[in-house]
């Protein structure tokens, strides 16, 4: 019984795989299968020639002492065929060993950044399977929009949040719920935050309602938040599309918290804002009365993504209180 060793040199430089790893895992592989017919020597060891390709399995022999004196080749009768299946079935999970190192190493690479794919259907609703070319990735349910719906064959943009080795083999955890997926598209769109000459500062999102994002400009005479939201709003709008129409508000960014935490209650006005407690990061926001829901928001939204963005605890008081 053996292995074509040209070929077996020819699959190791084709598929990058290590001769002598390859080599080793067929005899652990055909010794283990020696080990699972009837009445085993305990003391065999399986060898390889690596010229000729040749498989024995020698056994040793052993003095009175109980020392190894010599070592004869073990003719196990109908075993050739076992060891074929065996060699070429290690084969295959070592290319397949191979093959999965290398997807985990490439879309390890990936990960915190923004990823196109096609929406798959797979055997559990609850789970989207998302087509990335050689590798399918998934969007468990804690990840996916509330209300966003995903059809088979949909074009969607995911952000990476794990890559391992699962398993069944590569696994690829995808979000579209993140606050780095919004982060990521802008700078996708904005060629201002490639080149570094504007930041985004924090992002605070409710996936599927709202979205605050905080920017600054690292060059004088650059707006960053005309930056990003473009000619004629095109790059905002081109972000808002990919979210599937979440609104999204850009405010500046500013190293005086008082003046960010007015900034990010936008779009209301803000009268005043007073630090209250440094330490507890706590800021008092007066706004004229008649802006005090906009400040709010829905069901607090407006004041609750502030207060995200920013790291403060925002009370707001209208201007004329009764």
């Amino acid at each position: 019984m053996g292995v074509d060793i040209a070929s077996l040199v020819q699959l190791s430089v084709a598929k990058a795989m290590p001769l002598e790893q390859l080599i080793q895992a067929i005899e652990a592989g055909i010794l283990t299968a020696y080990n699972e017919t009837p009445e085993p020597n305990r003391y065999a060891r399986v060898q390889l020639d690596r010229e000729s390709g040749d498989i024995q399995i020698y056994v040793p022999t052993f003095n009175e002492l109980g020392e190894r004196v010599s070592e004869d080749v073990l003719e196990v009768e109908g075993f050739a065929r076992i060891a074929t299946s065996t060699a070429r079935q290690v084969i295959k999970l070592q290319m397949r060993a191979t093959n999965d190192a290398e997807i985990v190493g490439e879309f390890t690479a990936s990960v915190g950044d923004v990823i196109s794919g096609i929406v798959q259907q797979g055997r559990d609703p609850k789970m989207i399977n998302v087509n990335l070319g050689r590798v399918e990735g998934r969007i468990p349910p804690q990840e996916q929009v509330p209300g966003e719906v995903y059809n088979h064959g949909d074009r969607i943009k995911c952000f990476v949040v794990e890559v391992k080795q699962g398993m069944k083999g590569p696994e690829i955890m995808l979000s579209r719920s993140h606050p780095a997926l919004v982060k990521q598209l802008f700078a996708l769109e904005v060629p201002e935050i490639q080149d570094r000459i504007v930041e985004i500062m924090g992002v605070a999102r409710e996936a599927g309602h709202r979205t605050k994002i905080a920017v600054r400009s690292h060059r004088a005479g650059v707006s960053p938040k005309g930056s990003l939201i473009g000619p004629m709003g095109s790059r905002s709008q081109a972000v808002m599309n990919e979210l599937h129409g979440e609104k999204i508000d850009i405010v500046d960014w500013d190293e005086d918290p008082a003046k960010f935490v007015a900034h990010a209650l936008a779009p209301a006005k803000v009268t005043s804002v007073t630090i209250v407690d440094e330490s507890t990061r706590s800021a008092k926001v007066v706004v004229p009365d008649y802006q005090l829901s906009l400040a709010i928001g829905k069901d607090g939204q407006n004041a609750r993504l502030a207060a995200r963005l920013t790291g403060w605890r925002i009370d707001i008081h209208p201007d004329t209180p009764a």
